[in-house]
């Protein structure tokens, strides 16, 4: 039965802060998600290379040398504990026996440096998404959707912790509304097909964690937000449509936990504060030490409520201080050492504010992830008696704390950028109250090759 979140979690911003989450993940071998600890999370990714049959023994080769890598360095530096995502390239999830190869490999090294030096460690395994291409015949049936069910299921067989996907259903029809900037679409994009998908995807999901004694852990709109975030950072759309859709898209996430999802989030959905603000359970997150994998305006204010810091991930090439998965490792544990000294001295919220206060006047991207926003705009959110009055909910405040941020001088806002929310709200008004009219609305224009709702299994 989904959960509904009509209450946020935190009412005081004082017990809103990295490393301590309203309903930490406690793992198999003691290690606790939110309980206190920031960890280190590291993702990391093969060099370019081709995955076929001949090169899968080269491919399981890097894997070794990587993990091999990571756990003495993590060992070396004293982590107090360790979490290791594996993002699977799609050949390794169309192919889920090679997922499930990889997985075993990683997990068997973890479980080694922890028998043997005490390092503790949980692994997030992460299939593709690979529900598109004119190959696909279904979202939820045939070739595509029963690989992403096998490799979840043999992965957490063969030791993955936690389970995460990046899903992408109404990503297509998302990317066309984020390069014309058009609210409505974006709106149907997350709020109406994306949330569909993701009740669907996460029931299955969670099912899998049931049979696996693992954790369903969560989403992220890395597909949908993040698209936004690049092309904002590039000056192709204005930054302000970015920070709307952030938010927007953080109503889409949270379905992973309505349907059992139980965290630690996805580092790359930045939406995350607001899936811990409104539900408790513990994120991971990524910024200014993530910068090997893309570059953002919120590279320390990303930082003010994480449970997990990640690198997003990083290919496996040398540099002068050696093979980039370890040198990456190596600046998360010092970011987190640093973040829990300052627990441990009291100080969480005063770094917690300085985190925040270097970033958010310089973009609204970031002045949106500020706690004490987040928790405003929540608390708003909740109101909402459906996904639908939500994200509606979501897109109107986030535009007016931006404008009222930049009237008050606590943003900084180019001209065109401010036009761009008088255009916003105009959007937002155009948009009806009724669920069924918008849909029916929007069914009649939008292209059948960004989005076909036979294949959703979509009815309204």
């Amino acid at each position: 039965m989904s959960i509904k979140f009509d209450q946020v979690y935190y009412t005081n911003l004082n017990e809103f802060v990295y490393g301590k989450a309203g309903k930490p993940v406690h793992c198999k071998n003691g290690m606790v998600i939110g309980g206190g600890t920031i960890y280190p999370e590291i993702n990391f990714t093969l060099p370019p290379m081709q995955i076929t049959e001949e090169t899968f023994p080269k491919v399981k080769e890097q894997y070794r040398e990587m993990i091999e890598g990571i756990c003495a360095k993590a060992h070396e530096l004293n982590v107090p504990g360790l979490v290791v995502e594996i993002e699977l390239l799609p050949p390794c999830t169309f192919n889920p026996q090679w997922g499930i190869e990889i997985t075993k490999i990683v997990r068997d090294v973890m479980a080694e440096y922890e028998a043997k030096y005490n390092l503790k460690s949980v692994l997030r395994l992460t299939p593709v998404d690979i529900r598109e291409g004119k190959n696909l015949t279904h979202m939820y049936r045939g070739e595509h959707w029963d690989n992403i069910m096998a490799t979840f299921l043999g992965g957490a067989e063969a030791g993955a912790d936690f389970l995460s996907i990046e899903s992408i259903g109404g990503k297509n029809l998302h990317d066309d509304a984020v390069m014309n900037c058009d609210l409505p679409v974006a709106l149907f994009a997350l709020g109406i097909i994306g949330v569909h998908d993701m009740k669907i995807l996460w029931q299955n999901i969670v099912k899998i964690g049931q049979q696996t004694n693992s954790f369903p852990a969560g989403d992220t709109a890395c597909g949908f937000a993040n698209t936004s975030m690049v092309l904002a950072n590039k000056n192709f759309i204005p930054r302000v449509f970015a920070a709307v859709d952030r938010v927007m898209s953080a109503v889409r996430t949270m379905v992973a936990v309505e349907e059992g999802a139980v965290g630690p989030d996805k580092d790359c959905g930045y939406e995350g504060v607001y899936i811990k603000a409104i539900t408790g359970t513990p994120i991971s997150m990524e910024g200014k030490s993530a910068a090997c994998a893309h570059s953002s305006t919120v590279g320390n204010i990303a930082a003010c409520v994480a449970d997990l810091w990640s690198n997003e991930s990083v290919e496996n090439v040398r540099l002068l201080g050696g093979m980039a998965p370890v040198v990456s490792l190596e600046n998360l544990i010092y970011d987190c050492r640093l973040m829990n000294v300052a627990a441990s001295r009291g100080q969480a919220l005063e770094l917690r504010d300085m985190l925040a206060e270097s970033d958010r006047k310089y973009d609204p991207q970031a002045y949106v992830l500020d706690p004490q926003i987040v928790l405003k705009i929540s608390q708003e959110i909740v109101k909402g008696q459906s996904h639908f009055e939500r994200i509606k909910i979501a897109a109107a405040a986030s535009i007016k704390e931006i404008r009222e941020a930049h009237k008050s001088g606590e943003l900084l806002l180019a001209d065109r950028e401010v036009r761009y929310l008088d255009i916003m709200e105009k959007q937002l008004s155009s948009i009806p109250d009724d669920e069924k009219e918008f849909t029916e609305r929007m069914l009649q224009t939008v292209p059948k090759d960004k989005f076909d709702p036979e294949k959703y299994d979509f009815v309204k």
